[in-house]
């Protein structure tokens, strides 16, 4: 007698699982929709990514650059222009008055920046070396020249 209620017991608990699932009800499909979706970061305007990035070239020329030749010792200063680099990318991306032919130097700039970063340190500057400096920072203030003679709203 305990197999056949054993069996009546697993039997209704699957039963019950199968029609939960096929009516799409479900504690923690019920968890998920009482929370509140995430929210879209919003996109800066193509004027207000360009005022933050050059605002963020002016503050690392300010404050002096990189005034360390040692490795790791500029890799905030990089990642500081970095950021607003990328929010120009996504303005850029989704401004609908200029096209990409517009910012495909801007965009090949921005690039540039991302392969020095992707290298996940501050090279440093050694004597006859490689560093990644040149390609973050260099291209930083060529995209903030780029900026100033290419004007956008």
């Amino acid at each position: 007698m305990g197999r056949h209620i054993w069996g009546k017991t697993v039997g209704a608990l699957v039963l019950a699982a199968t029609v939960a699932a096929a009516s799409g009800c479900s504690s923690s499909s019920d968890e998920d929709t009482a929370k509140p979706a995430a929210k879209a970061e919003k996109t800066l305007s193509v004027g207000e990514a360009t005022t933050t990035f050059q605002a963020a070239v002016t503050k690392f020329d300010t404050d002096g650059g990189c005034l360390e030749q040692e490795p790791g010792t500029c890799w905030e200063q990089m990642q500081a222009l970095m950021k607003p680099a990328r929010d120009l990318r996504k303005a850029a991306n989704a401004d609908k008055e200029t096209g990409p032919e517009f910012w495909s130097d801007a965009y090949a700039l921005i690039d540039t920046m991302e392969d020095g970063i992707a290298v996940g340190e501050d090279q440093g500057v050694p004597a006859g070396g490689v560093t990644n400096r040149t390609d973050v920072l260099g291209s930083a203030h060529k995209l903030s020249d780029w900026l100033d003679k290419n004007p956008v709203a």
